[in-house]
């Protein structure tokens, strides 16, 4: 029988292949049952898009996009993004760059004529990109949410009115994530265009690369498969509080899915967008990992835990939060979208990322928050107490016991005004995350909200000796102390 190389190496490349899809189906069958049981403990309601060695091997819809309608999610429903807005709007200012409109060195007061010259002539482009720029967020100003953000606004009047604060820092010697600076971008968009900021993006960005579910999000008009906004409390999912989308803007307006978001990575592998030089730059971490409008990390996540570089971005707002994760060095992709408000979308990246390198993920644990509720409901706050020592010392597998957790579960009951109660749950969080500034801001808030004044004054201290940029704790100590 003669020997026949070329039909050796056809069979040799169909195993190859059939192997190949048979372990991409094995892993996608694994994502599958971890995002399931996410779904099963209240830690996850949206879509999620994963994406090996650049081709998409598993998307999928969980959970309900209407809870009143019971309309499921599906890969091609559209969620708000919120902050992974600020790597579209870095892309529109390094294409500005790249055509000789501005220079990452230009500052804010030349960019942007009508802003307040002073503070204007001391801070860049690169710092605003950067969050370095010292300019206060908007978001962090109090009552903000209350008081603020369900009326709309022009560009140019909420630039002036909340992004035109006092520097909280010189210019560029520290980070500190700042909405007013992405805001401010978008503005100056708009300023070098003559066009709006939806506009552009769409002219640069979206049209070129076919991200046809991919746009600015306003109230009006209808959009097809709109996700609704919700939050998932102890007592069940409620619908989120309203936001007018003018206000974030250019640092959280966008709307997509997971199967734009996969277009959007694969062109970033190409020059369809930027050249090499300008994504190189966007991409250059800063102060605290931060590049433009992306986060830069290196994680031991690779074959063998060996350290992958990961560029990645999460977002929030009102009733949504969401990720995209990617991991360059292996094409790698994760997109998480959710709609039942804030939960941990990084951890369960870290599970997938298990998955694809060929590990177990870690088991995926309950919320510890639900049954110290249900204990507090029927025992009262000692026997809750006393029932999550007992999980923390013998069942930690099983229960999501992180800080989180206690602080969503004193959140839920100061919404309910039961004060005392909350401020035993903070207590119980100092005592578990003591070295956390997060936990006696949240003490300081109970006390604030009980009418212990002396006492808030006394956590608000702590918390901002623990972190000195927690700016609540500074505005929330000014107030009162006068």
């Amino acid at each position: 029988m003669r020997f026949d190389a070329r039909r050796l190496v056809l069979s040799l490349g169909i195993l190859l292949l059939s192997t190949g899809t048979a372990f991409s189906q094995d892993k996608a069958a694994a994502i599958e049952s971890l995002l399931k049981r996410y779904q099963d403990v209240g830690a996850f309601n949206g879509t999620a898009l994963v994406a090996e060695n650049g081709k998409v091997i598993f998307k999928k819809g969980y959970g309900l996009a209407d809870f009143e309608w019971k309309i499921p999610n599906t890969p091609d429903v559209k969620f708000r993004l919120g902050s992974i807005t600020k790597q579209f709007t870095a892309t529109l200012i390094l294409q500005l760059v790249e055509e000789g409109k501005l220079t990452l060195d230009t500052t804010l007061a030349k960019a942007l004529p009508y802003y307040r010259q002073d503070t204007g002539a001391r801070v860049t482009i690169h710092q605003l990109l950067s969050h370095t720029s010292g300019i206060p967020s908007y978001t962090s100003q109090p009552g903000f949410f209350r008081d603020v953000s369900r009326d709309p606004y022009e560009v140019k009047d909420f630039a002036l009115k909340f992004c035109s604060g006092e520097l909280e820092f010189e210019p560029g010697s520290t980070f500190r994530y700042d909405n007013s600076g992405y805001f401010l971008l978008g503005a100056i968009i708009e300023q070098l265009t003559g066009k709006t900021y939806a506009e552009v993006l769409k002219e640069r960005v979206l049209d070129p690369l076919g991200m046809r579910a991919t746009g600015y999000d306003v109230g009006a008009p209808l959009l097809e498969k709109r996700a609704r906004a919700y939050e998932r409390s102890l007592l069940g999912v409620r619908n989120a509080p309203y936001l007018d989308m003018s206000l974030p803007y250019a640092a959280g307006a966008l709307y997509s899915t997971v199967e734009d978001l996969y277009l959007w990575d694969q062109a970033l592998y190409t020059d369809k967008v930027l050249p090499k030089a300008a994504k190189e730059r966007m991409w250059k971490p800063n102060l605290e990992k931060y590049a433009y409008g992306w986060g830069i990390d290196t994680r031991p996540i690779g074959p063998g835990k060996a350290d992958r570089q990961t560029i990645g971005h999460g977002g929030g707002i009102n009733g949504f939060n969401t990720l995209i994760t990617r991991v360059p060095e292996d094409r790698q992709l994760v997109v998480l979208l959710n709609n039942t408000g804030g939960t941990n979308l990084d951890v369960m990246f870290t599970g997938i990322a298990d998955i694809l390198y060929g590990r177990t993920p870690d088991p995926v644990k309950e919320p510890v928050a639900k049954t110290l509720y249900e204990t507090i409901e029927k025992s009262g706050m000692a026997a809750a107490a006393t029932r999550y020592r007992e999980l923390k010392a013998s069942r930690s597998t099983e229960f999501d016991l992180t800080e989180g957790q206690l602080n969503n579960l004193g959140y839920e009951l100061l919404q309910q005004k039961k004060n005392a109660e909350a401020i035993e749950v903070f207590k119980l969080n100092v005592e578990a995350f003591p070295e956390s500034g997060n936990t006696y801001d949240s003490l300081g808030e109970a006390y604030m909200k009980a009418g212990q004044k002396e006492l808030a004054i006394k956590s608000y201290a702590k918390s901002l000796e623990l972190n000195p940029n927690n700016r609540n704790a500074v505005d929330q100590l000014a107030t009162l102390t006068k």
